[in-house]
C-alpha cells in the first residue's frame, strides 16, 4: 500500500468535476494557446498532444481513460515511462507528488507511469508548476482543458485542495 499525502473525500467530489480552464477538441489549437512548460495529466491527452508534434514536458499517465484501458493506438502513441508510481484510486501518493514535483524542476521530458490512478495529479501540478505553464488534463466527454497556472488558478486550487483529506508532506511539497 502506498501512503497518500491527499486523498478526495466522497462528498467534495462535485467539487472537481467543473473545467478550470478552457476546453479544447483541437490539440494544434490548444498548443498554439498553452504556455511553457506544458504537464500533461492522462494518456489520451498526451497521446494528442503528441500525435499534434508535441511531446509534453512533464506527462502522467495511468493506461486508463473513464476508468477503462486505453486503446491499443493511444497506448502505442504514448512516449515511454521514465519513472513507475503507485497511487490508488481518488488519493496522491507520496511517490507521485514526489515524482511529479521532481519532473517539473527536472531539466528535459518526463513520463510519470502510474500504477492506479492520476487524476488528481492536477491539483499538484497546478501548484508546483512555474507561472505561466500549462497544466493540460481530459475533461470526460468534452475534450482537453488548458489551465494556465497563473496566482489566481493557484488560489482556486489551493482552496479545492483544502477540500482534499492532505498531509503536511502534501503542502510541504508543493509550496
Amino acid at each position: 500500500m502506498t501512503e497518500a499525502v491527499a486523498t478526495l473525500p466522497e462528498e467534495a467530489r462535485d467539487a472537481f468535476k467543473d473545467p478550470i480552464g478552457p476546453v479544447y477538441t483541437d490539440a494544434e489549437r490548444l498548443l498554439a494557446d498553452a504556455g511553457s512548460p506544458i504537464v500533461a495529466v492522462g494518456d489520451v491527452v498526451t497521446y494528442h498532444l503528441v500525435a499534434a508534434g508535441h511531446t509534453p514536458t512533464v506527462a502522467v499517465i495511468d493506461g486508463r481513460t473513464e476508468r477503462e484501458t486505453v486503446t491499443d493506438e493511444v497506448r502505442d502513441g504514448l512516449p515511454s515511462a521514465d519513472v513507475s508510481v503507485a497511487s490508488e484510486p481518488a488519493t496522491v501518493s507520496r511517490d507521485l507528488l514526489e515524482a511529479l514535483v521532481a519532473a517539473i524542476d527536472g531539466d528535459g521530458e518526463t513520463v510519470v507511469e502510474v500504477d492506479g490512478e492520476e487524476d488528481l495529479a492536477v491539483v499538484p501540478a497546478v501548484l508546483a508548476a512555474p507561472a505561466g505553464a500549462s497544466v493540460v488534463y481530459g475533461q470526460p466527454g468534452e475534450g482537453m482543458v488548458l489551465a494556465t497556472v497563473d496566482a489566481d488558478l493557484r488560489e482556486r486550487m489551493r482552496e479545492l485542495a483544502g477540500r482534499l483529506e492532505t498531509t503536511e508532506a502534501f503542502w510541504r511539497l508543493v509550496d
